[in-house]
């Protein structure tokens, strides 16, 4: 099951109010949650997740007095939540995205702590990091060419993992680059390189 809405599950009603987040996460592997088992199960055990945190975002967002739909997907190894609808959302994405990302580390630990198991599960709010996702990929390839017609290296702002994992997809797509991430987090950067 793959896309971005399959409205696996039912919208809710919901309000929150938070800061801002970006995902932290650049684990690619997927038997990060230790889990084996056929597609089938993986497919089952992340739509149980989906559905978990669905209830759990749609009584935060009662709470807090904010409307939205909550559709929920399954992507390869990974339940995704999406929040969209009325109201400000853009609230519950904050700055940077740093209240998604806090949001999405507390919809994961209320999943794991119903199911015992790490979970990798990601949360969107009004699209945000699908655009952020596309920001990034552009940039990523734009750099990257530049660096190809100059042969100079170039270091760009400091980024999440998430982030970084997105510009190091980009550039890997460009022939004759490479990119590296540098330095200590939160000042972690990708630098694009001539091959």
């Amino acid at each position: 099951m793959t896309g971005t809405e399959n409205g696996t599950s039912g919208a809710g009603t919901a309000t929150a109010e938070v800061s801002e987040v970006t995902e932290s996460t650049e684990v690619t592997e997927s038997t990060e949650n230790g889990s084996t088992g056929s597609g089938d199960d993986l497919e089952e055990r992340l739509v149980a997740e989906g559905e978990i945190a669905g209830d759990y975002l749609e009584e935060l967002l009662d709470l807090l007095d904010f409307d939205g739909d909550i559709d929920l997907d399954v992507e390869g190894d990974r339940a995704i939540v999406s929040i969209d609808g009325g109201g400000d959302l853009t609230k519950l994405v904050g700055r940077k995205g740093e209240v998604l990302d806090a949001l999405q580390e507390l919809t994961r630990l209320a999943v794991h702590q119903k199911t015992g198991e790490r979970s990798r599960l990601m949360l969107d709010i009004s699209q945000w990091r699908q655009r952020r996702r596309d920001e990034l990929a552009a940039l990523g390839e734009k750099v990257a060419r530049r660096v190809l017609e100059s042969g100079e290296r170039e270091e760009l702002s400091p980024m999440t993992p998430f982030e970084r994992k997105i510009v190091h997809d980009a550039v890997a797509g460009v022939d004759g680059v490479r990119s590296e991430s540098e330095g200590v987090e939160p000042s972690r950067r990708v630098v694009v390189l001539v091959d």
